[in-house]
């Protein structure tokens, strides 16, 4: 399909692809079974300068916007979900710096990511996942330091990652708009990391809890004001929800193909099973669902990258709508492949795990839903 992508977007998915083929695809069911980060990947993917794409010129990035990025996403996740978040999430913290954050922050932070450290957000905890106001990381002002105390849980990139955008409650009395941001560095005294998770899926990345003892962190890395913490974890989602929703487009695609790949050459009663109506009509569905999709999650980008800051729903919408088909690609896949794809010698199994946390993480598809129903009703002139 004819996106009309520009010269510089044409080259990001050229780059991003090259580096799907020749580095992610021969070591993903390795870096899967041993759970291991893709640190090398990681080097490749900023010697191509990958991490300047969302980066403004500036800072030293290559000004793109959400189009770009979600290119860039997109072909990574053809190869491993697993080793695209580890780059997505770097995206993720640098957004509440980019957006909220100010020059000096930008001047400081902004050049380190686009030459290729990690960032990580950190919002998540026990018992505040979609319930953002119910965080209980506690930072309280002493003298010219913030002092963070408490736990973060589910951390993409947590341990690995360098650079922290983190919410924590400076006033619990005020519930979610006692919330502030903060850049919180790796190595700062009081800052240590806890479990690093075992999951179903995106096994290279990892998922790390964040933990806060007393630690000290300078005024000036509050990001905002004092009290904007809330707005800003929800300005970040509205902006990152169509990174997520192009994972699940390269998902998507990449199953599509080993599931032709494998129909054309799998024999059954004389026969390429691709000959079958039966399993044509199933790649044929899944080819649509993956195109529509795509247009969908290139639109919300775009969007974003108009410079309206009217979003919420469309981005809500691309990324329950490109996770949705990412489970439903990802298993009828599966399904093509017949046995030989429960199994862990073919890449599909895989995918079908990676495909799950896409309709959970950065708001969970039933949560979207009734950000969506929100915003249908609002223009209804109806209440929820």
């Amino acid at each position: 399909m004819e996106y009309f992508l520009t010269e510089k977007q044409k080259m990001i998915k050229e780059i991003s692809g090259n580096i799907t083929e020749e580095r992610i695809k021969p070591v993903r069911a390795e870096l899967d079974e041993k759970e291991q980060f893709p640190w090398e990947i990681i080097k490749e993917i900023a010697n191509a300068d990958l991490f300047r794409v969302f980066i403004p010129e500036e800072y030293d990035g290559m000004g793109g916007g959400s189009l770009d990025l979600c290119i860039a996403v997109e072909e990574l996740s053809r190869g491993c979900c697993g080793v695209s978040i580890c780059y997505a999430a770097v995206a993720l913290a640098t957004i509440p710096i980019l957006r909220f954050g100010n020059e000096a922050q930008k001047q400081k932070y902004l050049p380190q990511i686009a030459g290729g450290r990690l960032g990580a957000f950190g919002l998540t905890e026990a018992s505040a996942g979609s319930d953002i106001g119910n965080i209980k990381t506690r930072a309280e002002l002493n003298g010219n330091d913030y002092v963070l105390t408490g736990t973060k849980q589910f951390i993409s990139n947590g341990g690995e990652a360098e650079i922290y955008s983190v919410i924590a409650s400076t006033n619990p009395n005020r519930g979610s708009r006692g919330a502030s941001a903060f850049i919180v560095e790796k190595g700062t005294p009081g800052f240590t990391f806890g479990k690093k998770e075992k999951k179903m899926g995106i096994r290279a990345s990892a998922t790390s809890e964040l933990v806060f003892q007393k630690c000290r962190v300078p005024k000036e890395n509050l990001i905002g004001k004092d009290g904007q913490g809330f707005i800003i974890a929800l300005k970040t989602f509205d902006e990152s929800r169509p990174g997520v929703a192009a994972q699940g487009v390269g998902l998507g695609q990449g199953a599509l193909e080993e599931a032709v790949a494998y129909a054309r050459q799998r024999i059954q009663f004389g026969h390429p099973v691709s000959s079958f109506q039966a399993i044509q009509h199933m790649l044929a569905d899944m080819a649509t669902q993956v195109e529509a999709a795509r247009a969908l999650v290139y639109s919300a980008a775009r969007i974003v990258d108009s410079g309206t800051s009217s979003f919420t729903e469309i981005g809500a919408m691309a990324k329950l709508f490109a996770s949705d088909m990412a489970m439903k690609v990802t298993t009828d896949a599966v399904q093509v492949f017949g046995g030989p794809g429960y199994m862990r010698d073919y890449p599909v199994e895989k995918m079908m795990r990676d495909a799950k946390i896409l309709q959970i993480y950065e708001g969970t598809n039933q949560v979207l839903r009734n950000d969506i129903i929100s915003h249908v009703y609002k223009r209804k002139g109806m209440n929820t």
